[in-house]
């Protein structure tokens, strides 16, 4: 089973993503897993790779899509992939679909985590992290049991910079602007599935398990 993940930040991917993994039995891959692992095996293109980030460059599409290739081509991939922040532009999207030609792995879908901006900003906006152990609340959603104290260690929870509304809307009208030509793209292939992001999350994992369930 061959799977592109999409939606934007505080969709909620990554807890829809952990069970997929854990149920499929496929790898959860994301582009910097992919650049670090590359790097940490010291292959040609991710040497090259590093090159272009220890500049504080963008990683070259040529440079990006091999080292997907690689990817795909381990082990652990022969029973299918969940890709995650891969393909981001129409010419890499492109370039998957010729990979992945070559390597007889087509695409069975292309999921869409769909959630409204304002619900969107009420859950990143809401979040609170502890400055000791990590830990994550939500003010609305997760609170502690005490306003600004964590629960875990009693560490003082504080508002990340990047989780203020204006930094928040910033990333959302990045993604949309990014990610609307992909959707279409996909969407005329026939292999776009929206699914309903605001929904308690044993529902969207359910939805998620109906769209899924025979295509392993």
């Amino acid at each position: 089973m061959n799977l592109i993940f999409m939606g934007p930040p505080g969709a909620g991917k990554g807890t829809q993503a952990d069970w997929i993994i854990n149920n499929f039995g496929i790898p959860h891959i994301s582009t910097g897993d992919m650049f670090r692992a590359a790097i940490g095996q010291g292959t040609a293109l991710g040497l090259k790779a590093k090159e272009y980030m220890d500049q504080g460059l963008l990683v070259p599409d040529d440079v990006t899509n091999g080292i997907v290739k690689e990817r795909l081509q381990a082990p652990d991939c022969q029973k299918g992939f969940l890709l995650d922040g891969f393909p981001r532009t129409i010419p890499q999207a492109e370039a998957l679909d010729e990979i992945l030609t070559a390597l007889n792995k087509p695409i069975d879908h292309v999921m869409n985590l769909k959630v409204d901006r304002s619900f969107l900003l009420a859950r990143l906006t809401g979040r609170r992290v502890c400055r000791s152990c990590g830990a994550t609340y939500h003010v609305e959603f997760n609170p502690p049991k005490q306003q600004g104290v964590c629960d875990r260690c009693n560490g003082e929870l504080y508002q990340r910079s990047d989780d203020t509304e204006e930094k928040v809307g910033t990333r959302l009208d990045e993604y949309t602007n990014k990610t609307a030509p992909l959707l279409e793209y996909y969407a005329k292939k026939g292999l776009l599935r929206d699914i309903n992001g605001e929904q308690d999350i044993d529902v969207v994992t359910a939805d998620i398990q109906t769209l899924l369930r025979g295509q392993a």
